[in-house]
């Protein structure tokens, strides 16, 4: 785990709060060498799969013209949701840090079974909860921009 690459994730979601996005930034490094960042585009795109992480883990596959990305890591704000960590086991993504674990325990029971080994991917290492004052304070101001808009 390296505090530089929360801080790029957090420049990310903080990109995603300026233009009303939930606030959640994804970088993935190889090699202590950022290959990809990006930070939520949902609303922007009309996609529900525009997530911070999917979208990382597509810079990240054309930057290395490959969808193997093994030997990599992802930084997250916020835990991934299933759909996210599902596409991160599939890119071969060896290591997931997080700053905050989701506040939905199901979640975290459904990205822990997700990042189990199986009879084809190999395990993820899963730690949350590295930043966690710091993405509660952008979700929070978020959120709460949101109910006063």
């Amino acid at each position: 785990m390296n505090q530089k690459y929360f801080d790029i994730a957090f420049q990310m979601a903080e990109k995603a709060f300026e233009i009303d996005e939930v606030p959640i930034g994804a970088v993935i490094v190889l090699n202590d060498q950022v290959i990809a960042k990006a930070y939520n585009h949902k609303e922007k795109d009309g996609c529900c799969t525009s997530h911070a992480e999917i979208l990382a883990i597509q810079k990240a596959s054309k930057k290395l013209d490959n969808w193997r990305l093994e030997d990599c890591d992802i930084y997250v704000t916020l835990d991934p949701c299933p759909m996210c960590a599902s596409a991160i086991k599939q890119a071969r993504i060896g290591h997931v840090f997080s700053a905050l674990s989701n506040s939905d325990s199901d979640n975290t029971d459904i990205i822990v079974k997700i990042f189990q080994k199986d009879r084809v991917n190999p395990e993820v290492f899963f730690q949350s909860n590295l930043a966690v004052d710091k993405s509660k304070k952008i979700l929070n101001s978020f959120f709460e921009k949101q109910r006063n808009s």
